[in-house]
């Protein structure tokens, strides 16, 4: 019964558009606890049982947000699935993760970690450090970089179409990013396959996600920026977030450019909204100083 119901909803949303591909995993691993103790309908108290399980507060909140969704969603056709309260696990506060920000040389000795990779010789080691170099050149993100097809690049830059918000743009690049792209879709135009995808492994296949992470992981420890058994450390997301950062310290200092250096960036990163690139700003010590000194300058001047 409860499967059904969550074969409708997530059914639903992607006839909506949504990829929902996240949401689906939670739920179903929600419904598969359920139905395991007997349940055919959504109980806020099992919806707790099952959300307090999960390792961090954070996780725990999310959990008991993604089935309260499904349970609102259910409610309304059925009065019996029970609705959880969305403070039952306490005030979630968002909180941000501190990314890391890479220096140029990390960049150097990541992408030449991956270019070491075995076997030599063979696609896989320039796939990677391609990968890596475009993620820090470019600041896509990883899903956006891997559903790359050949047919993407062209002369005015990469056409980037699977976005997160439905959106596609077009990203300039530089000239060095460009020949670095060329040289490898040289390399990538001689291999024997069948697929469109731009970034291909040994397999003559797209490059999958999961086979990204692990290789990241390894190489990033291989360079000595994760320790052995560190659960944290530098992200593969943290590219991202160097590349934005990186911009915004090379913009010139006054709040009018800043401003519109910000509008472009956030048109070249894909966000939603301006207001999620403005974030960047904390995330820069060098601009956070520049707007301190602004603001003290400023208090001076109206004292005098």
């Amino acid at each position: 019964m409860l499967s059904e119901d969550l074969d409708r909803h997530i059914s639903l949303h992607h006839a909506l558009g949504f990829r929902f591909r996240t949401q689906s995993l939670l739920l179903r691993n929600f419904v598969a606890y359920a139905e395991a103790r007997g349940d055919q309908v959504v109980s806020a108290d099992r919806v707790l049982a099952w959300a307090v399980e999960a390792p961090s507060p954070e996780q725990r909140r999310n959990r008991l947000l993604e089935a309260r969704r499904f349970a609102i969603a259910m409610h309304a056709e059925d009065s019996r699935h029970e609705v959880p309260a969305a403070e039952a696990l306490g005030r979630g506060l968002f909180t941000r993760r501190i990314p890391y920000i890479y220096s140029e040389e990390d960049i150097r000795h990541l992408m030449a970690a991956a270019a070491a990779l075995a076997p030599a010789g063979t696609i896989r080691p320039i796939t990677f450090a391609t990968l890596f170099g475009l993620l820090a050149a470019t600041g896509m993100r990883i899903s956006e970089a891997l559903a790359l097809r050949l047919s993407d690049i062209t002369d005015d830059g990469l056409v980037v179409e699977k976005t997160k918000f439905k959106k596609s743009r077009l990203l300039p690049l530089h000239p060095s990013t460009r020949r670095a792209l060329d040289a490898y879709q040289e390399v990538r135009l001689r291999a024997v396959t069948e697929s469109a995808a731009l970034l291909i492994g040994n397999t003559g296949e797209a490059v999958a996600y999961p086979t990204v992470i692990a290789v990241f992981l390894r190489l990033i420890r291989s360079i000595g920026l994760r320790g052995s058994s560190d659960r944290g450390g530098p992200r593969i997301h943290d590219l991202r977030h160097t590349f934005a950062v990186r911009s915004l310290e090379h913009c010139p200092r006054s709040a009018d450019a800043v401003s519109r250096h910000i509008v472009g960036l956030s048109t070249y990163l894909g966000h939603a909204h301006v207001t999620d690139t403005y974030w960047y700003l904390q995330a820069s010590p060098a601009l956070m100083t520049h707007i301190a000194d602004a603001g003290e300058a400023l208090q001076r001047g109206e004292a005098q």
